[in-house]
């Protein structure tokens, strides 16, 4: 019975499944209005040809893949659960999956990681999943920036009316013709001899920071 199940999820996550997910959100996302805070920050880089590790947490990515204005973006995926539906949705959005978690496969997609930013290629992170806790970034980001040089832009999401639903992360779906927003923070370098807790802390602080300005610049009580 276990291994139906498994063949059927299979079936679903490599077909139907991830291209319904895919037309829904841009269905949705076709009836909002949105505008975007900050774009000059990223584009400065694309102007130069250099990467960027993208931060945004675990619950508002739903209608980040519109974020983007660059040239390619990899984007870290779990390998447990659901990843490997989220990494088909990604494809069809033109992006490319790197595959790994802090508990699964992270050593090998962080060297991945590693050489598409030594490549100046833009990264796409959710710093506190695949499980939480919420809202807090883990060390891998720092660590990440730490060692290739590249800044760390953290990115947020809001809409005016939405559904936060029950999950560990809270996760947002913004109401079809509500207003949407994407606000940019300012990049963050690694400062030579720092504290590589200071350098995760000034991470997590800026993304929840940049988080409660796109609320606050919405109106949204999220």
């Amino acid at each position: 019975m276990k291994n139906l199940l498994r063949k059927i999820k299979n079936r679903l996550a490599g077909g139907l499944l991830p291209k319904l997910i895919f037309a829904v959100v841009r269905l949705l996302y076709a009836t909002m209005r949105t505008r975007v805070v900050g774009g000059e920050i990223p584009q400065s880089f694309h102007d130069r040809g250099e990467g960027t590790i993208n931060v945004f947490w675990h619950g508002r990515l739903l209608m980040l893949p519109f974020f983007y204005k660059g040239k390619g973006l990899h984007v870290l995926i779990s390998s447990h659960g659901d990843g490997e539906i989220i990494a088909n949705v990604m494809r069809l959005f033109g992006f490319h999956p790197v595959r790994g978690s802090s508990s699964k496969g992270g050593k090998e997609a962080l060297h991945e990681l590693m050489r598409l930013a030594r490549e100046n290629r833009d990264l796409a992170i959710t710093p506190d999943g695949p499980r939480g806790p919420a809202e807090v970034v883990k060390p891998g980001v720092a660590q990440l920036a730490r060692i290739t040089g590249r800044p760390v832009i953290t990115l947020a999401f809001s809409s005016s009316r939405g559904k936060r639903f029950s999950s560990w992360d809270r996760f947002l779906v913004p109401y079809p013709f509500s207003r949407g927003v994407f606000v940019w923070g300012e990049p963050l370098h690694y400062r030579k001899g720092e504290e590589m807790e200071t350098f995760r802390l000034r991470i997590e602080e800026a993304l929840r920071a940049t988080t409660q300005r796109a609320d606050e610049y919405i109106g949204s009580k999220f």
